[in-house]
């Protein structure tokens, strides 16, 4: 079974990711295997006017208020299939500061209805996003996030984008120095930059149990709806 990104972007735009690339998204459920980054975040950096907010995120693993340099973390990526038969890629990221332990979690899901990738943002799956992707130049692969829905039990509706944050997102592979790189950037249409981070990992291809996913990397919750 191809992965989400492979059936996201399609056999042409997947073949133009670099191979290193296609390694750490070209896996499913089938194949047993997950994608272990560590590494350092050279900057991570957020907006001080949306400290509140972010707070509350990082009770649910969405973003934190917090910033600083060199900053030590892992990016793990599994491929499962969730309780309702979706082949699903969960991204967890772990940033390790001085006097605190931050993570940053997403699970994935390719939504034939909707024609794309859709994110469930943190380990609740409260937040539901759209997301476009496609080949980078330099052989990364290129996210964009779009509309965002909220759910929880039977409300549901989608957010007004001046009361969101959009991401933009690049990995690749740097050939010169050997090893991966990272950007993220949340913006608010409005109020601009809230949430920031770059920085470069090495990566390790690992065999998995049967689920394909440890329990501690896996979501609180299934949100069923995309």
């Amino acid at each position: 079974m191809k992965s989400i990104f492979e059936r996201a972007l399609g056999e042409k735009e997947f073949g133009k990711l670099h191979p290193k690339i296609r390694e750490r998204f070209g896996f499913g459920c089938e194949d047993g295997t997950a994608s272990i980054g560590r590494g350092v975040m050279e900057e991570i950096r957020y907006a001080k006017w949306a400290a509140l907010p972010l707070a509350v995120g990082a009770s649910r693993h969405i973003m934190f208020p917090e910033g600083g340099r060199q900053v030590p973390f892992t990016i793990e990526n599994y491929a499962y299939r969730d309780a309702v038969g979706r082949e699903t890629l969960t991204i967890n990221r772990t940033f390790r500061f001085d006097r605190s332990l931050r993570r940053f979690d997403a699970t994935m899901v390719y939504s034939a209805e909707r024609g794309r990738i859709v994110d469930y943002l943190g380990n609740k799956q409260h937040l539901a996003v759209d997301l476009d992707v496609w080949a980078a130049p330099n052989g990364g692969i290129q996210i964009r996030s779009g509309e965002q829905r909220f759910y929880e039990g039977p409300l549901g509706f989608r957010c007004p984008a001046p009361l969101t944050g959009f991401a933009d997102v690049c990995e690749w592979y740097d050939e010169d120095d050997a090893c991966y790189r990272i950007s993220v950037s949340v913006r608010n249409p409005l109020m601009g930059q809230i949430f920031a981070y770059k920085g470069a990992f090495q990566a390790e291809t690992i065999r998995v149990g049967a689920g394909g996913i440890p329990l501690q990397a896996a979501p609180l919750r299934l949100e069923r709806r995309e």
